[in-house]
């Protein structure tokens, strides 16, 4: 069997991430602007921050993909041509379309930009695939509903690229297609507006006893009725290979660097040695290691080998077990110190991790800081302080600089 390599496509919800995402190893990012996108509450893009990210990413071989996939009403549509042509003067390499509207002004405006399905369009079979290939679309984001014997079918059976999420938050939805909270707070996911209250507490009612509130505890076993816990493939790299996927989706526009950067580097590293030599290839715990240092809930495989399990038999709760401390921004030799762009509150005497884009991670003690005028400090309290730290070692820009949370328990699923 001849196998492609896929590519890693990460989340970019402002410019600070898309940098980050390209430097710890992804092939495209996607990201979205202020209008026509599923994540209104995300940094987003302004039409200067795209240019100034193609251009970052074009610079470096990586691709970028702009989400205009709400479901539009016709208040939204106006300004559409005069939106896509401006995407089309940038240079971007594809639009992230659900809506057939959208997708036809798409073709009519800008046919020279390639579009990818998004997932909210729901493919979940192969006539549909081959249904949308007819239309023109160059690329499907399948439904996360589907296992990995429904993928190779659609794979098997229609020309077409695929693509498909492998890590991150999911919704208890069809697809992402949710109605909660436009019900509940007028404020519709469809539109990229979601409140999430699939994540909020609950209490039940019993009919025949008006007002009498059972409350929905969450204890060792979990009772969340509508969360979702996280994918996590990273164990399943060859599987998801071998399916016809050509394209590993990562969910997390809203998410910090910490998360992109660490989740993006350690897919790359186990693509990259699952691809130089598939027969020999052997997963790497240290992989899943970093990625459990990163918020997140438990992880799932989702649908992939079949059904999801039920989602009252875990713990909704978020683990966190690092804080994210710093960003170094760049290394004086001279000096032997790292300035650093403080993220959460650090001090002399704590113990942190550094990791970079091709370093890490590495544990140092802080000794010694100053700040901008030069003075010893005993602590970086303040948001976005730039400091310098006592650093023998050399180190990367980009690097994050984390710290360990005392109670953390650190347990692999």
């Amino acid at each position: 069997m001849c196998l492609v390599k896929p590519e890693l496509l990460a989340p970019a919800g402002d410019l600070e991430k898309l940098k980050i995402a390209i430097m710890y190893g992804a092939d495209a990012v996607y990201i979205g602007g202020h209008r026509y996108g599923l994540r209104a509450a995300a940094g987003n893009f302004t039409i200067e921050d795209m240019k100034t990210g193609v251009e970052f990413a074009h610079t470096r071989g990586v691709k970028v993909y702009v989400t205009v996939n709400i479901f539009a009403h016709n208040r939204d549509l106006p300004g559409l041509p005069a939106y896509l042509k401006q995407l089309r003067n940038i240079g971007v390499d594809a639009l992230i379309v659900s809506d057939p509207g959208i997708f036809a002004i798409c073709r009519d405006i800008a046919p020279e930009i390639p579009v990818h399905l998004s997932t909210q369009a729901n493919t979940t079979n192969w006539a549909s695939a081959d249904f949308w290939r007819r239309q023109g679309v160059e690329r499907i984001v399948l439904a996360r509903e589907l296992s990995l014997a429904e993928i190779k079918e659609i794979h098997d059976r229609v020309d077409i690229e695929l693509e498909a999420f492998v890590h991150g938050a999911m919704c208890i939805s069809y697809s992402g297609r949710c109605l909660l909270s436009n019900f509940m707070t007028g404020r519709s996911a469809n539109l990229g507006e979601c409140t999430q209250p699939c994540r909020w507490k609950y209490a039940l009612v019993e009919e025949t006893r008006p007002g009498q509130y059972f409350p929905i505890m969450e204890d060792e076993r979990g009772s969340y009725i509508f969360n979702s816990q996280d994918l996590c493939m990273i164990r399943h790299i060859p599987e998801l290979v071998t399916a016809g996927i050509r394209s590993f989706k990562i969910e997390g526009r809203m998410k910090s660097i910490h998360y992109v950067a660490t989740v993006v580097k350690a897919y790359r590293q186990a693509i990259d040695t699952f691809m130089e030599n598939p027969e020999q290839y052997r997963f790497r715990e240290e992989w899943l290691e970093e990625i459990m240092k990163v918020s997140h809930r438990e992880y799932t495989t989702g649908f992939y080998f079949g059904r999801q399990p039920a989602a009252e038999n875990y713990s909704c709760s978020y683990k966190r077990t690092y804080d994210f401390v710093g960003l170094v921004k760049e290394y004086l030799a001279e000096e032997q110190t790292a300035v650093v762009e403080q993220r959460n509150r650090f001090a002399r005497g704590d113990r942190v991790e550094i990791v970079g884009p091709n370093m890490g991670p590495m544990e140092v003690e802080i000794n010694e800081m100053w700040d901008e005028d030069g003075q010893l400090i005993e602590a970086a309290p303040h948001p976005q302080q730039i400091v310098k730290i006592k650093m023998p070692v050399r180190v990367e820009p980009f690097s994050l600089i984390r710290r360990a949370k005392p109670e953390a328990e650190h347990k692999l699923p």
